[in-house]
């Protein structure tokens, strides 16, 4: 849903502990929130950027509203209010009023109070009354009853993620079977394999891209891994794990309601001042996705070199042209998809050292640098996805094989002679490849005009499927 900003004739004054603030009665913010936009201009990032995010926050107001009116904390009509406006929110009607930065100081409270302020005034709305009467539902006393920004940020950064890395595991999968895909057409395609960018031995195109279909298929498992340790919240813990403030049925009564609500396997942290000072599943999941980006990023970079030339480089595949490659060199095509993919990873790369850095730098009962954790995974997540979805579709799917440049490559290079050792012995092969070398001729000329062996044994010892599997001589 394309969101618009809100503007009115009219304002309310709403007030804090350092005096009041107008506030445009469009907004469905209020006054902390109007504090976050001016002391964190940072980011063109809000936190309404992210529609997952604002789901998490929705969703986490929204049980606890109803677990605390089971447990007459919060009025029945406040309650059903603040649940009724939650679902409002989490329709995606509200993301334009989610306005506080990503980046800000304050462990994320201003981010809290920005979901909090919303939440009471859509629900004020529901019940009919002007934004603003805090007295029928307030940001804090109703709808942040029995929390802290302490629990309910980093539990709704885990919510999010999780809800995120549902796209970029399909976006991964998707372009694993496109190698997969790949590997089978490519399957009878015999090239020259390279170690060290010299000739090594033979193998197909098709073991080629069924390489990078398993290289993505691993990373898959391996960040479902690292999504299972963000399914452990610690929401009922409030300021440092504690849980003061609340009853001794709210939190797992809150792990009850949320995986109702998300169907999400979420639980509880085995110990909640632990998990409220620690961020070690983030780090975990920023080391998996700079693990993906570095392989993905060596995929692309092998792309390249494959596909170079076309006539001056390997030129051994083609990539799809998908745009002009220069403003003055005509007719010139560049693997552009690829060089996108690997600024991503670049990106990627760098942010694990920030949020490494933010980690390390949390100090005693709570880390207050969760928010540019957040915001750099939320950021690396999404471009992540959306890279892949385009490798795939715009490189992956029309890459062709040039079988005549990768069959003469073949029959040139002096490397084959590795598949003659166990008939030849090593010193022969090399003294062999040393002389194809020199003069310029191919190792089965050599060895037929030495009768080092016969056309047959020869022929055999080349074939395409002994070339790519295991062959040793027979006596």
């Amino acid at each position: 849903m394309t969101q618009h900003p809100r503007s009115s004739q009219s304002s309310r004054v709403e007030v804090d502990l350092l005096g009041e603030v107008q506030i445009d009665d469009a907004h469905y913010w209020g006054i902390n929130t109007a504090r976050a936009l001016e002391n964190f201009p940072i980011t063109s990032k809000k936190i309404g950027n992210y529609p997952q995010f604002v789901d998490a926050l929705a969703v986490i107001k929204q049980a606890a509203a109803t677990v605390n009116s089971a447990q007459g904390l919060v009025p029945a009509r406040a309650a059903e209010a603040i649940i009724a406006g939650c679902q409002r929110i989490r329709a995606r009607e509200f993301d334009d009023q989610f306005v506080v930065g990503t980046i800000q100081g304050g462990a994320g409270t201003s981010t809290n109070m920005n979901a909090n302020e919303v939440v009471a005034n859509v629900a004020l709305e529901e019940l009919g009354l002007a934004k603003g009467r805090y007295d029928v539902v307030d940001p804090h006393n109703h709808v942040n009853c029995c929390q802290s920004t302490n629990d309910v940020y980093p539990s709704a950064i885990k919510i999010a993620l999780l809800l995120m890395l549902d796209d970029l595991s399909g976006a991964l999968r998707h372009a694993g079977d496109a190698f997969a895909a790949k590997a089978e057409e490519f399957a009878d395609v015999l090239k020259l394999g390279r170690t060290q960018l010299q000739d090594a031995v033979p193998m197909t195109l098709g073991q080629e891209f069924g390489t990078y279909a398993v290289m993505l298929r691993n990373d898959e498992s391996i960040l479902a891994a690292a999504r299972k340790l963000l399914t452990q919240l610690n929401i009922g813990g409030t300021a440092i794990g504690t849980g003061i403030n609340t009853p001794a049925a709210y939190a797992p009564a809150m792990i009850t309601e949320l995986n109702r609500l998300t169907g999400l396997e979420l639980s509880a942290s085995p110990d909640l001042v632990e998990a409220t000072q620690d961020v070690g599943g983030f780090v975990q999941l920023s080391g998996v996705l700079k693990r993906i980006a570095v392989k993905i990023s060596k995929i692309c970079n092998d792309l390249r070199l494959l596909s170079s030339g076309p006539r001056a480089g390997l030129g051994e595949i083609n990539l799809p042209a998908v745009q002009a490659g220069s403003s003055i060199m005509p007719g010139k095509v560049n693997p552009v998809i690829p060089e996108m993919v690997n600024q991503v990873a670049f990106e990627i790369v760098g942010h694990d050292v920030t949020i490494s850095m933010a980690a390390e730098a949390g100090q005693l009962q709570l880390n207050a640098f969760e928010p540019i954790i957040a915001h750099l995974l939320f950021e690396e997540i999404r471009h992540l996805q959306r890279a892949m979805v385009v490798f795939t579709d715009r490189c992956i799917t029309g890459i062709t094989a040039n079988e005549e440049t990768l069959r003469e490559e073949v029959w040139r290079s002096v490397s084959i002679v590795t598949a003659l050792s166990p008939a030849l012995g090593y010193r022969i092969a090399t003294r062999v490849a040393q002389q194809a070398l020199a003069e310029g001729r191919t190792v089965g000329e050599i060895i037929l005009e030495e009768h080092l062996l016969d056309k047959d044994a020869l022929a055999s010892a080349l074939a395409p499927e002994h070339l790519i599997h295991p062959w040793m001589p027979t006596n």
